[in-house]
């Protein structure tokens, strides 16, 4: 069971617009790490674009399963990770982040920020705090 990005978006007007995100790759060889991230990246724009406010679901791509959250003020959040991992996990953090983040990052930054100019850095510690390690 592992995560592999945890991403949070804003869904404003025209479309969506990454704000931070944290992955981890280091399961693939080391040459695939870029390109595997960048669709991480494409998919949680594409899901959260997809997806109306206030809503929640999970969409299988590949062999991922992406769970996506839209508050209802377009503040956005995707996690990807393998099939075993719990969705209802999942769900809980995406709460978690988004209430954070909302709390951290004043709202007139989701509309122009980008992961260079947002700082949040908890999102790196949740994906590694959300991480199952199995022997």
């Amino acid at each position: 069971m592992r995560l592999y990005s945890l991403s949070v978006l804003y869904k404003g007007d025209p479309k969506v617009h990454l704000l931070k995100a944290a992955y981890d790759v280091s399961t693939f060889n080391f040459f695939q790490r870029s390109s595997v991230q960048e669709f991480m990246t494409f998919t949680s724009q594409l899901i959260a674009e997809r997806s109306p406010l206030g809503s929640r679901a999970s969409v299988k791509e590949q062999e991922y399963l992406c769970h996506v959250y839209v508050r209802n003020d377009g503040l956005a959040g995707v996690v990807i990770a393998d099939n075993e991992y719990p969705q209802r996990v999942c769900f809980t953090l995406l709460d978690k982040v988004l209430d954070e983040f909302s709390r951290q990052v004043s709202k007139m930054d989701w509309l122009s920020g980008s992961p260079a100019t947002i700082s949040y850095s908890a999102l790196d510690g949740y994906l590694s705090k959300y991480q199952v390690h199995t022997p």
